[in-house]
């Protein structure tokens, strides 16, 4: 593969078409540790970022580690310029987009805040594991955060450390209305864990609909470790279940069960999603993509730097 690890894509490089330069590979590849080695004998010296990258066993800096951008590349001379780096820098700490599979932005419909208010908030929290901490607001633990949400203004807010600020995050927003709004008793827990396939709107989970898991294979299919740790980081617990396999849990009365095996040299890399069978009492099958898609998606961005 001709891209570096530090992203720098050597196939439209005519350096390398020319032959005068080699690509350096990605961190973990035979060709970093040939570069190295040239580099070390001609220059004197090698690379920092592709030497970290190897030392580390990171792939490709911007998509594998957690200290990206960090000083090898701030105060360097390249690749990146200033504003690259800024710019990936507040992106970064951002929110990503959410989109719903027809690709459109998530937006949550002003009904459901709604209804949401003519709830009583108090046994919505004794069912739930959220806490009630004023006439129209809870808290709830999502994964490793305490996130609120104010059904008077009809938003989530995160802590900043100065007071809770209004957060947007859509996804997350739609699946805990839609979840409160639903949930009518207090639901045991362990009874049956079920995958896609044993829901009975498991017709649902097809085409544009498939759980999307395909991008943590992209970035963790050879990085065992690494979703390990991006898993330990979002407070999961781990389970006997596959090679490795965690207990999250978005709402505290909602776990999700993340599988991930190796794959050899006859099987391809591979996770799945189970879930307690209660999910189905609260959630509809859309709503279910949409807390995987979540969840996904927080265990992409995994420990942050």
């Amino acid at each position: 593969m001709p891209t570096g690890a530090c992203g720098i894509n050597c196939d439209v490089c005519k350096l390398n078409l020319l032959g005068t330069c080699s690509s350096c590979g990605p961190g973990t590849s035979p060709l970093a540790e040939q570069k190295l080695a040239t580099q070390q004998r001609l220059l004197g010296g090698t690379c920092a970022i592709l030497a970290c990258a190897q030392l580390n066993r990171v792939e490709y800096c911007l998509r594998d580690c957690a200290q990206f951008a960090c000083d090898n590349f701030s105060q360097g001379p390249y690749p990146f310029s200033r504003g690259y780096l800024q710019m990936q820098n507040r992106r970064r700490r951002q929110n990503p987009p959410a989109f719903a599979p027809d690709k459109s932005p998530v937006e949550v419909p002003s009904q459901f805040w709604d209804e949401l208010q003519s709830k009583d908030l108090n046994t919505l929290c004794n069912w739930t594991l959220f806490r009630l901490v004023s006439a129209h607001q809870v808290v709830f633990h999502f994964l490793n955060e305490e996130v609120l949400m104010d059904v008077a203004e009809g938003c989530l807010k995160r802590d900043n450390g100065r007071g809770w600020e209004k957060t947007q995050d859509p996804l997350l927003e739609l699946v805990t209305v839609i979840y409160l709004n639903n949930v009518k008793k207090l639901h045991p827990l362990g009874r049956e864990i079920v995958g896609v396939k044993d829901l009975k709107e498991a017709h649902f989970f097809q085409g544009p609909h498939i759980l999307q898991t395909d991008p943590l294979l992209q970035r963790y299919g050879q990085d065992i470790s690494g979703f390990e740790d991006a898993a330990r980081f979002l407070e999961g617990r781990p389970v006997d279940m596959a090679d490795a396999a965690y207990e999250l849990f978005p709402f505290p009365r909602v776990p999700l069960y993340f599988l991930f095996w190796q794959g050899d040299k006859e099987f391809e890399p591979r996770i799945s999603v189970l879930f307690d069978r209660s999910i189905e009492a609260v959630f509809s099958a859309d709503a279910i993509w949409g807390l995987v898609n979540r969840v996904s998606t927080a265990l992409l961005q995994g420990p942050t730097g």
